[in-house]
């Protein structure tokens, strides 16, 4: 094993083109062509605490929740935390994974966790209700579709050509290409060099329309590409522009329909039990006295969702859960008629880290994953 099939493996627990375009995901530090001889740790925050640990376990890699480079390093020095932290996980031969948003939006990641227990499911991946994304996902790989006339002898050269450049990407399939046969028709003016004919006479040309699909970044190589490898001087070529295809159960945040209607009150006590959280904290449209108020809808987003909060609102949720808010956020949500349920930011994505342990094993046989024992939540509560 590799570093570089610890990102494929990771890459299928939790795909990278469901991030968030923002974040800092995927291999951050580390050459992906060295072995992993020491064990993998999983950790929510790459503290300075966790880094000793992993060095003090001769690890091979870290595998970061959140992206422990935010900021651009101009130096890597002794000057900050952030610095000594990269600095010496280079130093240590340590590289560094971070999945962050892509592991919450992919189904069955983060917030389909949360799901469950909010549910009251008490099975392991059940979610006891309807479940779809806020925000739902879209596959950027079929954001346009390039189509083209040209010569049938041609038209595999050119969709090669094309498909080298990013086109023809549907899901797991490559090279993916519609042609239909019919006649073209050109007439070419002074100065033109025509493949076929000659200049000042209308011409007649048996063509394949081929089409391809192509996300939006790959389209200026794409075009380049196709220009280069197609036979005529002037090639004709269209593209369009397509309606996103969003993906139901992947994406930002969840709206949950329990299955049973459920009080506040009990909806914060399944999501006591289901994080081993001591402490919940409620805010009830009726009132601070009000927490036998039934919900239905549920709204859910790991670690600080305040964003998605007004997008939750108006898919019809009756309760808003997450991580933290801060005091003005969680007085909009009530005054939009929301109500609220916090739980600690990192306290609503640290207990997932036993699956990516369990997923992690199964894709990567013989090779050590352990959570790390230095991770926690820096804010405690006093007895």
């Amino acid at each position: 094993m590799n570093v570089c099939d610890l990102a494929l493996a990771m890459e299928k627990i939790a795909p990278l083109r469901y991030a968030e375009s923002w974040d800092r995901v995927g291999l951050l530090v580390g050459d992906r062509a060295r072995p992993i001889e020491g064990p993998i740790v999983l950790t929510i925050d790459l503290t300075e605490k966790v880094l000793a640990e992993a060095v003090e376990m001769s690890a091979s890699a870290l595998v970061a929740y959140h992206p422990p480079i935010w900021q651009p390093m101009a130096r890597l020095t002794d000057a900050t935390p952030s610095e000594r932290i990269i600095r010496h996980a280079v130093e240590s031969r340590i590289a560094i994974y971070c999945p962050h948003t892509a592991l919450d939006a992919t189904p069955g990641g983060v917030t389909d966790w949360l799901c469950e227990g909010i549910s009251g499911s008490g099975v392991e991946g059940k979610i006891a209700g309807d479940c779809r994304a806020i925000t739902p996902a879209a596959d950027a790989t079929q954001e346009t579709k390039i189509v083209t006339f040209l010569p049938l002898e041609k038209a595999d050269t050119v969709r090669s050509a094309l498909a080298s450049a990013g086109a023809g990407i549907i899901g797991n399939y490559t090279v993916c290409s519609f042609g239909v046969r019919g006649e073209g028709t050109f007439l070419a003016g002074d100065g033109a060099r025509p493949v076929i004919g000659e200049a000042g006479r209308l011409e007649r040309a048996d063509e394949v329309r081929l089409e391809m699909v192509c996300a939006k970044r790959a389209l200026p190589l794409a075009l380049a590409t196709l220009r280069q490898f197609h036979p005529y001087e002037e090639p004709a070529i269209d593209i369009y522009e397509l309606s996103p295809k969003p993906e139901r159960r992947a994406g930002a945040g969840r709206r949950l329909v329990l299955d049973r209607p459920c009080s506040l009150q009990e909806l914060g006590q399944r999501l006591k039990k289901h994080l081993g959280r001591a402490r919940v904290q409620v805010a009830s449209v009726s009132g601070p006295d009000d927490l036998q108020r039934t919900v239905k809808i549920v709204g859910v987003v790991p670690g600080a969702g305040a964003e998605l909060a007004p997008a939750a609102r108006a898919e019809g949720c009756d309760v808003f859960v997450t991580g933290e808010m801060k005091h003005h956020e969680v007085l909009a949500a009530l005054h939009a008629g929301t109500s609220v349920v916090l739980a600690g930011h990192t306290n609503t994505e640290r207990g997932y880290l036993a699956r990516v342990s369990t997923k992690l094993g199964e894709l990567l046989p013989g090779c050590r994953v352990i959570i790390s024992g230095q991770d926690r939540d820096p804010l405690v509560f006093l007895p």
